[in-house]
């Protein structure tokens, strides 16, 4: 990272994340098109319109960083970005300045409150329900309530001379095409652009029963783009779920019994 925040570089975003923020002319999703294309040169966050969630998850070369418009991110901050890419999160720092930082080198720390849940993580629990009870159109103004705070949460996302840092553009669902499967995808979608970063998503592939099929596709492209994955794979059955410890097997007497695959 910054000299400021001495060692090191972990839980960074990957490409396929940070293309998932595009919008459409209506400022919705690309949900079967994002990933067509990568956000990667500075104009590009410019000739696309993108989800204000970007910028407040992702530190991203050139854009500033944690809300001071003059503490630019820049690739020189990163460990090793021939193999992990050149973003960093947004979540896991506070700014240097930052009352709480304590510069104790190597390994810097800051108090800092985690969250467990969220309003946001509340509403998305409803709205999931409500769509599986096949009540979709219930579900819509929640979700959209999820969007419009983003759609107003762009204040603090500018540069020295005031201008937006990204080309942002966040729309309303509307109820025209909001039958169950559509609100299936558009929740789907919005946990992984409200939560990006939070330690969530695994947990949802895993519930909604789809986290071998994403994965593998996930990795077949993102292995192209960053060499750390080239041999992922994710085996249907087993990598649900961690192996138990022998240890935690042999304390309980054969009571416990191995996950399956491990």
């Amino acid at each position: 990272m910054n000299p400021d925040y001495g060692c090191c570089g972990f839980h960074q975003p990957s490409q396929n994340l940070v293309n998932a923020f595009k919008t459409d002319a209506q400022g919705l999703p690309l949900f079967e098109t994002f990933n067509n294309s990568d956000l990667s040169a500075p104009a590009d966050f410019q000739a696309n319109t993108v989800d204000p969630r970007l910028d407040h998850s992702v530190g991203i070369p050139s854009h500033p960083y944690k809300y001071s418009p003059s503490f630019i991110f820049e690739t020189s901050w990163l460990r090793d970005q021939n193999t992990y890419g050149v973003y960093m999160s947004m979540k896991e720092n506070v700014l240097p300045t930052d009352p709480s930082f304590q510069k104790t080198p190597p390994f810097m720390t800051s108090s800092k409150n985690w969250t467990i849940i969220r309003f946001a993580d509340v509403l998305l629990w409803k709205a999931e329900a409500l769509i599986e009870l096949n009540r979709s159109a219930e579900a819509l103004p929640i979700i959209n309530q999820i969007r419009q705070r983003a759609q107003n949460s762009t204040a603090r996302l500018k540069t020295t001379s005031g201008a937006n840092i990204s080309n942002y553009r966040i729309g309303q669902y509307s109820a025209g095409v909001w039958n169950q499967a559509y609100a299936r995808q558009a929740l789907r979608f919005e946990r992984r652009l409200e939560f990006a970063l939070e330690g969530q998503r695994f947990f949802d592939l895993v519930r909604w029963g789809i986290a071998a099929d994403y994965l593998n596709t996930y990795f077949e492209k993102e292995k192209t783009k960053r060499q750390h994955l080239k041999d992922a794979r994710f085996t249907r059955g087993r990598d649900e779920y961690l192996p138990i410890p022998l240890n935690q097997i042999n304390f309980s007497k054969g009571l416990y019994q191995q996950n399956p695959g491990w």
